[in-house]
């Protein structure tokens, strides 16, 4: 598996809805995310929406109706920059973000089925 918990992360990236030919949307496709991922008053609350301890978006809302499905298939809806952004993001939290990453993972993957995997490949790759 190659995306853990990509979804609850790509809220930065993307909104999550269906369409034709079996892809997400790419309607948020060029989120900058060095934006998001620089300024915590802009991470933080896409954080507690989908961990259920804020108030969500819209787009943020439909993220997390697709989560699940997408940690359990691999992202195979995704597109590309869905797949590259999620992997910033996974390795963002590991790295700089550690509690919220935690908890996103308590919650997406209790058993750390996916959530130790990109533990491990994240660290090895910034050290």
């Amino acid at each position: 598996m190659k995306t853990c918990i990509v979804l609850c992360l790509i809220a930065f990236v993307v909104a999550v809805v269906g369409r034709p030919g079996g892809q997400y949307t790419d309607r948020y496709d060029n989120i900058n995310l060095d934006e998001i991922l620089g300024n915590r008053r802009l991470l933080v609350p896409y954080i507690h929406c989908v961990l259920d301890e804020g108030r969500c978006t819209p787009d943020g809302r439909e993220l997390k109706s697709h989560i699940k499905e997408a940690l359990e298939n691999d992202c195979a809806k995704c597109t590309e920059n869905q797949r590259n952004g999620s992997r910033r993001v996974i390795s963002y939290l590991i790295n700089h973000e550690q509690e919220y990453w935690n908890k996103l993972a308590a919650k997406y993957d209790p058993t750390g089925k996916y959530s130790k995997k990109y533990e491990n490949e994240y660290r090895a790759a910034q050290g």
